[in-house]
Order: C-alpha cells, then sequence, then structure tokens
C-alpha cells in the first residue's frame, strides 16, 4: 500500500523529473510484490499551472512496464459529489495491482466511495478508504501483512490492526513515524482516538 508524496514536497525537482520519480517509485513498490499479493496506490491528482497531472495514470505505467495487472480502479469523493474544487480535483483514485493474483468478481465492492472519511492529519487516507483497503486484503486477498511506504501518521496501519492484520510502516519524518506508533482506533470504530504527543514532539528535533 503506497500513497506516494505529493509534486509540493519535492522543491528541487522540475514536474517531469517528478513525474520520473513517481513511476519509478511505484515500479519498485509492484516489483517488491509477491505475484500472488497486491499493490495498491491512493492518489490525488493535481493542478501545476494549468496542467492537470494524473497520478493514477503515472502508476498504471508503471505497472505495464512491469507486467502488473490492473485489478480495480475505485474512486472515493473528497468533498461532497456536485461541489465544485480549485487546485485539487474533488476526488482520490484507489488503484489495486497485482502480477498474478485475480478477483472473485462475486465479492465486487462500488467503485465509487461517497465520502472520505476522517482523517489523522491533512494529507492522510480518510478512514473510509482505509477500512475499504483493509477489508478488501483480509477478505478477498487473505493477506497477514500489510506494508505501508509513506505511511504518514498511521491511520491505514491502525485500521489493519483493529482487523488482525500485520502492518508494517516506513515513514522519513521522526514526528510522523512516532506518531504511527501510537495510533489506535477508537471503540465504536467512527474516529480516532489520539494519544498525547507533546512530550515526544518536544524531544524530536
Amino acid at each position: 500500500m503506497a500513497s506516494l508524496p505529493d509534486f509540493s514536497e519535492f522543491q528541487s525537482l522540475t514536474l517531469d523529473q517528478w513525474k520520473a520519480w513517481i513511476i519509478s517509485t511505484a515500479e519498485l513498490v509492484m516489483s517488491r510484490c509477491p505475484a500472488d499479493g497486491v499493490s495498491i496506490f491512493y492518489q490525488s491528482d493535481i493542478r501545476i499551472d494549468g496542467e492537470w497531472v494524473d497520478k493514477g495514470f503515472l502508476c498504471q505505467k508503471a505497472a505495464e512496464k512491469l507486467g502488473h495487472t490492473l485489478i480495480w480502479h475505485k474512486v472515493i469523493a473528497r468533498v461532497p459529489v456536485g461541489t465544485a474544487s480549485f487546485g485539487r480535483p474533488g476526488y482520490s483514485h484507489i488503484l489495486c495491482f497485482s502480477k498474478s493474483w485475480r478477483p472473485d468478481l462475486r465479492q465486487s465492492t462500488p467503485d465509487v466511495l461517497p465520502e472520505l472519511g476522517e482523517k489523522t492529519w491533512v494529507r492522510g487516507m480518510g478512514f473510509e478508504a482505509c477500512r475499504m483497503v483493509a477489508h478488501f486484503l483480509k477478505e478477498q486477498v487473505q493477506s497477514s501483512t500489510l506494508i505501508h511506504p509513506f505511511c504518514g501518521e498511521g491511520g491505514m496501519l491502525a485500521l489493519a490492526n483493529s482487523l488482525g492484520l500485520n502492518a508494517i510502516g516506513i515513514e522519513r519524518s521522526p514526528r510522523r513515524s512516532s506518531r504511527a506508533r501510537r495510533q489506535q482506533l477508537t471503540e465504536n470504530g467512527k474516529g480516532w482516538l489520539l494519544n498525547s504527543h507533546e512530550e515526544e514532539e518536544e524531544n524530536i528535533k
């Protein structure tokens, strides 16, 4: 599972260089996945100087190079349907690829998800997106472990753990990785229970 970083996080790269980085990194992620496993990408498009950049398309270019098949492509609303959005589109892509795993179509789920759900931080995946992915991995792929590079504050990891999946997160930011280790779901499953981070944040430079 990966949500590859946005262009705004790469101050030293041109737009074309960042696109090439996205493709090569998506390729690396997929190349490390077992043939009977799945690679899932959660990506939001961007607009740069009037140019629309489709990050889902960039992931598909990587998959095509490796010979991985697009298993499903879902869209999740980031704002209420019918609302105009500026700068970023009102939806995000969730794409699933695999080398050899194929789905049982009798277990198909909706391709359009109406709401993102709560998030642990501004760039995080919404709770509803995390829940959909975790249930898919557990119930259809029958995975035991989720590996999540660029895990941010760990919302996806916490959701996977709540369903009994092992979860390994990789995050460059010490502050975000520290929060990810402490992330927990509330008992009712409708939000996030965050422990206090004041003390640990004072010790992170």
